[in-house]
């Protein structure tokens, strides 16, 4: 039977078209394992916030179901969205179907209401809305009554209902319980955001799930595109041709790859061309410590 793995590992074989020039080692996409499991994730994923919000007509559906043509043709796999998105659960069911279910996807949604009979009946029109019937992800969508829905996402999970379990947040406000939680709870993933520009997340949150093992999922790695603001007009610096960046996106995204303790990121789009640029940091070097420093340096200066 054909697996997510086995198609991981035959997508690592072929080339992406978004690199030009790649070398061989570098036309696999670049991947992290899941240290609950060591299921390895691509780590270019895909969100869902205000994207895919929209009324599913056809003339949306097609720009969306090519959006993740080119997210799946370069090597993508987490889809993440939330009730909270509006219509992107039922955008995001319909454009799926019209791709056959790719069996590459790593579907992930969140629970976010209070109450935990709410919290259930609304897991369960997540995968009405998106056609998933297991939810590879099911997350706590920031940090909303918790201590109530831990308990059933673990039952969920021993019942084979999901695969991992995950809390949560795009709020500062926010990080100190999301500490406590890190630190006292079994958890297999965690989501926040963290950018070039907002690094709060390496002082403690990062440090932690590498501790503790927990996979990180990374949103809002653009700012809400207040990064291409600073560098707007600017050439690329020739540190990005070593990394294989063709634009600032991807080398906004490469410094985020950088991190070790990054599993995955989901910028979202709903633009084809940047879908296919995204894609394109899916590939080629990772940037180390010091290349990362100096990555840093060049934003602080434009």
């Amino acid at each position: 039977m054909i697996t997510r793995r086995t198609l991981l590992a035959a997508a690592a074989a072929l080339p992406f078209t978004g690199i030009a020039g790649a070398s061989r080692a570098e036309s696999a996409p670049i991947t992290r394992p899941i240290p609950s499991s060591g299921e390895v994730l691509p780590v270019i994923g895909m969100g869902s916030s205000r994207t895919f919000d929209v009324a599913p007509d056809d003339a949306v559906i097609g720009q969306l179901t090519e959006v993740l043509r080119l997210f799946f043709a370069g090597g993508g796999a987490l889809i993440d969205s939330s009730p909270m998105y509006g219509q992107a659960e039922s955008a995001l069911g319909a454009v799926l179907k019209q791709l056959g279910m790719p069996e590459s996807l790593f579907a992930a949604t969140k629970v976010w209401t209070y109450g935990t009979e709410a919290g259930i009946e609304q897991m369960q029109e997540s995968s009405r809305r998106m056609n998933v019937p297991v939810f590879d992800l099911m997350q706590i969508h920031n940090l909303r009554d918790w201590r109530l829905h831990l308990p059933t996402l673990r039952r969920w999970k021993e019942a084979g209902k999901i695969r991992y379990l995950g809390i949560t947040t795009s709020h500062r406000r926010n990080h100190p319980e999301l500490e406590r939680i890190m630190r006292s709870e079994p958890l297999d993933f965690v989501q926040f955001s963290y950018n070039i520009e907002n690094r709060l997340a390496e002082e403690r949150l990062l440090p932690i799930a590498a501790d503790r093992g927990i996979a990180t999922i990374i949103n809002r790695p653009y700012q809400h595109g207040a990064l291409f603001t600073r560098s707007k007009g600017k050439a690329l610096p020739p540190l990005a041709k070593e990394l294989g960046c063709q634009s600032w996106g991807q080398f906004y995204l490469k410094w985020v790859i950088g991190h070790p303790a990054v599993s995955c990121l989901i910028p979202a789009t709903s633009k084809p061309k940047h879908m296919k640029d995204n894609m394109g940091a899916n590939f080629g070097p990772v940037p180390d410590a010091a290349q990362r420093a100096e990555m840093l340096k060049i934003f602080e200066s434009l």
